[in-house]
């Protein structure tokens, strides 16, 4: 359903994403859906005009991951490559990083992955222990990252590290472009339970050498540059799992409209009806705070951004658990089975609610930074 509230050029960019989504549907091949979206634009909606991006930002990339994902394709990798990764280095990379990376980030034949979570720190940035240290002109980089989406089909890896900081000692946190045959950067495969085209990854760097323009902006910059990638993340999961939602929602409503017991539509009933009603306005209340926090962060608004990322990010979160367990209520059975492709959702929606913050840290900042209540963290 296209929002009435929006301009003519974002209804008919979901009008056309849609429609590309359809043609590929649920039993959909990752390598073809992401070549297609690449030549018809829409991996880099979000990047600048001057290095063959749209010239848009994470309003345009959010509503071309939700439509894909209301399609029942929804494209993981676009929440890494286009909008973290992409993102960063538009806003801080070099002009010889821009030139060699965001032309093919935008069409699809060059991917990013990103590292952050690691096995003992999560996604706490100020605990990560993966270390670099300067060799001469170039960065000696040591550490183990987890959980790291589709490092396998990625050229390079964006990965967060400390360095020291000269005047005060401490550590601070930087990003390293690390391509993937780089000596010493090694990955293994996560076996997980959670069936998606995109797998996961232990990472291990030991002393990976990088060269000196392998650092992604101003090495004092910090957390500035780490949050320019966190709240297009937020956001783009906020539209995955929105996404996610309308798809599930719409075979649960499609399955109530035909599926007859006792000579009436099973929609007629309200223990039907009123939990699939439920369902689309708590996915419509969550579309509307991503939206909002799109538009914040597209105006250069980090810090409203930062607070409604994760607002959005909660609500789609929740909104899509919600929706994905009514519509597998909904079809009883045959919500289980392949044929109507909801029961995968089942896990995958329990990724919307943990990663990238689980939903208790995005409660802990909202209570701390928006509230005003004493840190409990």
């Amino acid at each position: 359903m296209t929002p009435t509230t929006e301009p003519e050029e974002h209804k008919a960019l979901r009008s056309a994403v849609a429609a590309l989504g359809q043609r590929h549907g649920r039993n959909y091949n990752r390598e073809d859906l992401w070549s297609e979206a690449g030549k018809l634009g829409y991996l880099g909606v979000n990047l600048p005009e001057e290095y063959g991006g749209g010239g848009g930002g994470i309003t345009e990339l959010s509503i071309v991951l939700e439509e894909l994902g209301a399609a029942g394709c929804p494209l993981l990798m676009l929440v890494v490559s286009p909008a973290i990764c992409g993102t960063v280095i538009a806003r801080f990379g070099t002009d010889k990083q821009k030139r060699q990376w965001l032309p093919g980030i935008a069409e699809g034949t060059r991917t990013m992955a990103f590292g952050i979570t690691e096995p003992d720190a999560g996604s706490n940035s100020h605990r990560i222990t993966t270390t670099a240290r300067k060799d001469g002109p170039d960065w000696l980089l040591t550490g183990r990252k987890v959980f790291i989406s589709g490092v396998d089909i990625a050229d390079a890896t964006l990965v967060v590290g400390r360095t020291e900081d000269a005047r005060t000692g401490r550590l601070k946190p930087c990003l390293f472009i690390v391509p993937r045959d780089t000596p010493g950067f090694t990955r293994r495969p996560i076996d997980m339970e959670l069936n998606a085209a995109e797998k996961q990854f232990e990472l291990v760097l030991d002393d990976v050498r990088l060269p000196a323009d392998a650092l992604v902006g101003d090495e004092d910059a910090g957390l500035l540059q780490l949050f320019a990638g966190l709240n297009p993340e937020r956001i783009m999961t906020a539209a995955f799992a929105i996404g996610m939602g309308r798809y599930a929602l719409s075979r649960a409503v499609e399955y109530a409209r035909d599926r007859t017991v006792w000579n009436t539509p099973i929609g007629a009933h309200q223990a039907i009806a009123h939990p699939l009603a439920q369902a689309h306005i708590d996915l419509e209340l969550a579309r509307l705070m991503t939206q909002k926090a799109a538009h914040l962060y597209d105006a250069g608004d980090d810090v409203g951004a930062g607070e409604a990322a994760n607002m959005a990010k909660y609500a789609a979160g929740e909104a899509c658990v919600k929706a994905v367990d009514q519509a597998v209520h909904t079809l009883g059975g045959n919500g289980l089975t392949r044929e109507f492709g909801l029961a995968s959702l089942i896990t995958a929606a329990r990724v919307a609610r943990i990663a990238p913050v689980s939903r208790e840290m995005i409660l802990n900042y909202v209570s701390h930074q928006t509230l005003g209540l004493p840190k409990s963290y």
